[in-house]
């Protein structure tokens, strides 16, 4: 009898068919290319040009990639495939574009698209010749029309970036550690922007006294000093900033105590300036000060003086926090949890290097032109940028792994062994932690691991439970503009944080947006409620996770989090309403025989994509045999295993680490990298296999 839930196998086969083995790499490159670029640029947005006779500025505009090509030996330029660059042994790269104009007094003089360097592209891209071709076309190309894509190709090998696992950026995460027999508790918070974070720490020391670490400063800061410093004067106004509730209030007593000798928001300046740049003139002491407030500081919530408001409401939260922590309302944020985690892949890698890179150019270009002097023009402005800067920076660390800062083996060799070993190596993911150390709870599976990562596939020795795969369920979120998010919200009757009265700050539910405190509601379930609605209506991104967090103890705040952003490993499940599946036999045979997709069964709200957060508030059945109160439903449940795990035929009878074993030993039988090669037919055929094998395109002939 087949089981239950075979009938669902139609799904995943799908999900899987059309996103491919290796999407997560390709969307976020797609990404990079599409958005990070152009932020990068923008960042920098202008060169000034001081030379002694007329200064001048160049302003960066537009950025656009070419098709790939390569410069033969005699000059000529030829548009080149991937096959023809493994072949020559040359990289299959892109000339980047960026569009610099010459301006003087205000005035555009002149304009022109500047090559300032090569970007590496990754094969089956959208920068890639080979996107949307059909089958024949890519025989024709000499490609393999079921090779992945999802690497580079750096003079004529093959390079993947593997995804590196990294706890979750703009999130205040809550941790407590003995140290010397001491309880001290704090909060960390990694503030990032495309190609660059910065780590903000709140410590709680033994007296109650609350200090920040903030990087560019040696010193600590008290966080009271820090909040005046960015424009909350009064005492009244950072005890409400931080909570309303007495008992928190209470808390900071020592906070204040230490900070009485700072009243005013200068003085606050004054004092942090003279501790990270003592014995410069005042002047300079200022400036530094302010330029660590606006671009130390949680660089996430703007980098402008406009932005320090904010800046202290976000201290203020994570303060509250922190004291909720100490006070045992709340617990202790688990690192391991995968929703404290988010996932990096091609695309952010490459952001930082290329941010290094860029500003490197700049540099070199301004001192080029302020050199030259009497040469003026956009094409002097074209001699004077040296491409090789950006090229070699990006062709060396993908070539060698070595990303700068003591990060090496970022980028592997693909392994071709076999076309199985090739699946697994673009569904790898690392974690950064030392090998050497036992690191006992990283190595461990989580609960959060089901239908995320494989808990068979992991290597032994060293790198056992450092080193994961992706299950075959698992979907890696893209970004999602938050505007848009923020103004379903205002438009749902979020009331904005400057508009909200005593009572709902104290009663409400704090409603963050990627990090950032964007207002209160007074009911978080039912604000909860209606978002998933219009998640499910596809007013909304379907990647969008959304989780409330309420602490059992009376009177702590709750939080509504919704997340934006990219690498979130999610999963889809199929909703259940009204004791009811969504999803039925009729929709089944519909994405079976290809009249409707999986992508439409979002649309609709009979799938939902779910995050490791927002399952804290989902209770999911395994199948039907008992579906009351539950909100979800797996789809398929042996697609909590990766691509190696799958092809194992009746794994639950096997002892678990003989799973583990034959994941890594079918990576090491020698076979053909592509099935195009696997021409024999007399080869003796498995007499039991899986569904997934059929879908992996180990065999060609139905199971």
């Amino acid at each position: 009898m087949t089981h239950i839930s075979h009938k669902r196998w139609p799904i995943v086969q799908d999900i899987l068919k059309r996103e491919g083995i290796a999407r997560q790499h390709l969307n976020s490159y797609d990404e990079f290319l599409e958005r990070g670029l152009q932020s990068i640029i923008d960042e920098v947005g202008q060169i000034e040009i001081e030379s002694a006779e007329y200064p001048y500025k160049i302003q960066l505009g537009k950025v656009k990639l070419q098709q790939p090509r390569m410069m033969e030996l005699d000059g000529s330029i030829t548009h080149i495939a991937p096959m023809e660059a493994r072949l020559r042994n040359v990289t299959y790269a892109s000339p980047i574009m960026l569009e610099a104009s010459v301006v003087e007094d205000g005035k555009i003089l002149e304009s022109r698209y500047v090559h300032i360097g090569d970007m590496p592209v990754m094969v089956r891209s959208n920068a890639c010749i080979l996107h949307n071709l059909s089958e024949q076309k890519l025989i024709e190309y000499g490609e393999d029309p079921n090779d992945p894509g999802g690497y580079f190709i750096i003079n004529g090998s093959e390079r993947v970036i593997v995804g590196l696992e990294d706890l979750s950026y703009n999130k205040i995460i809550v941790d407590k550690e003995t140290v010397g027999g001491n309880t001290v508790f704090k909060a960390k918070v990694y503030s990032s922007i495309v190609g660059y974070r910065a780590k903000l720490e709140l410590v709680m020391k033994n007296d109650g006294l609350i200090v920040a670490k903030i990087p560019g400063s040696p010193v600590d800061i008290p966080v009271v000093t820090l909040m005046r410093a960015l424009g909350l004067e009064s005492d009244r106004e950072i005890a409400a900033a931080v909570s309303l509730v007495d008992e928190i209030q209470d808390e900071l007593e020592a906070s204040f105590e230490k900070s009485g000798d700072v009243p005013t928001a200068k003085d606050a300046i004054v004092y942090i300036s003279k501790r990270i740049a003592p014995g410069m003139l005042e002047e300079f002491q200022i400036k530094r000060a302010e330029t660590l407030l606006d671009w130390g500081l949680l660089p996430h919530l703007g980098k402008h003086p406009d932005n320090r408001k904010e800046k202290s409401l976000f201290l203020g939260e994570a303060t509250c926090k922190l004291i909720e922590l100490k006070l045992g309302w709340i617990t202790p944020d688990d690192k391991d949890h995968y929703g404290n985690k988010v996932i990096k892949f091609a695309g952010q890698m490459l952001a930082d290097l290329f941010r290094t890179a860029f500003r490197n150019l700049v540099r070199d270009m301004k001192y080029q032109l302020e050199r030259s002097g009497q040469k003026r023009g956009i094409n002097a402005v074209a001699a004077a940028v040296r491409p090789g800067i950006v090229t070699d920076k990006l062709n060396n660390a993908i070539a060698t792994g070595n990303w700068g800062r003591g990060r090496v083996g970022v980028t592997q060799l693909l392994d071709r062994t076999n076309y199985l070993s090739t699946i697994s190596h673009l569904r790898r993911i690392q974690s950064p932690l030392s090998r050497s150390q036992p690191n006992f709870e990283a190595r461990d599976l989580h609960a959060t691991h089901f239908g995320r990562i494989c808990p068979s596939e992991t290597p032994e020795g060293s790198n056992c439970g450092l080193v994961k795969n992706l299950a075959l369920s698992a979907i890696i979120s893209v970004n999602v503009a938050s505007e848009d998010i923020i103004e379903k919200l205002y438009d749902l009757g979020a009331t904005y944080v400057s508009d909200a009265k005593d009572d709902l700050k104290k009663e409400g539910t704090r409603v963050f947006v990627d990090g950032r405190l964007i207002g209160y509601y007074k009911d978080g379930q039912k604000l909860v409620d209606s978002l998933r609605d219009l998640r499910r209506n596809y007013k909304i991104h379907p990647h969008v996770g959304i989780f409330l967090y309420q602490s059992s103890v009376e009177g702590s705040t709750k939080r509504l989090y919704v997340n934006c952003n990219a690498g979130r490993v999610l999963r889809p499940l199929i909703v259940i309403k009204d004791n009811k599946l969504l999803l039925t036999q009729e929709l089944i045979e519909k994405v079976s025989k290809k009249f409707s997709s999986w992508t439409d069964l979002l649309h609709m709200g009979v799938i939902e994509l779910v995050d490791a957060n927002e399952e804290e508030n989902c209770y999911i059945a395994i199948d039907e045999t008992d579906m009351k109160k539950h909100t979800h439903m797996e789809i398929f449940p042996s697609a909590i295993l990766g691509a190696g795990a799958s092809i194992i035929p009746y794994p639950e009878h096997n002892q678990s680490p003989r799973n583990t074993y034959e994941s890594a030993m079918a990576k090491q039988s020698l076979g053909f990298s592509t099935p195009l090669m696997n021409a024999s037919t007399y080869v003796r055929q498995h007499l039991c296999c899986t569904r997934k094998l059929q879908l992996l395109q180990q065999r060609q002939w139905v199971c």
